[in-house]
């Protein structure tokens, strides 16, 4: 099974929440056991999983990747600006694979699902979640 989530980000940076989104493709799928791949499309998005308990973890992860990974000293920044983002995407990654367990993710308790945002605001990021099992 094979849906796709669209949303919005807000800031040039940013870590969303999508675990609550994630869990209801699932639930829709109606699929048990097996595993769930997330998918960023788009060259300057990623998805990663993270602590969701405190919203510092997701500030902290941006910081260090903008230290790491710094504006405007790219290559690529001559054509349209965004170097950065498509490194820090591609560092990131575009995707996770978690484990279906008896209908629910395979996360610990402070792990959640999140789309980076390296590029905007958007007003439509798509993920593409899907589900494969029994």
């Amino acid at each position: 099974m094979r849906e796709s989530i669209h949303l919005s980000t807000h800031c040039d940076q940013e870590l969303v929440d999508i675990t609550e989104k994630v869990k209801a493709v699932i639930g829709r799928s109606g699929i048990r056991d097996g595993i769930v791949n997330v998918y960023a499309q788009g060259a300057t998005a990623a998805i990663m999983i993270q602590e969701n308990w405190d919203d510092s973890i997701q500030q902290d992860v941006i910081a260090f990747l903008a230290k790491q990974i710094p504006k405007g000293v790219w290559l690529h920044d001559r054509q349209d600006g965004n170097g950065d983002a498509h490194l820090k995407a591609g560092l990131v990654g575009p995707s996770e694979t978690i484990p279906l367990i008896e209908g629910q993710l395979g996360l610990s308790t402070w792990q959640n699902l999140f789309l980076c945002e390296f590029d905007g605001p958007r007003s439509d990021r798509r993920v593409v979640v899907t589900v494969i099992g029994e």
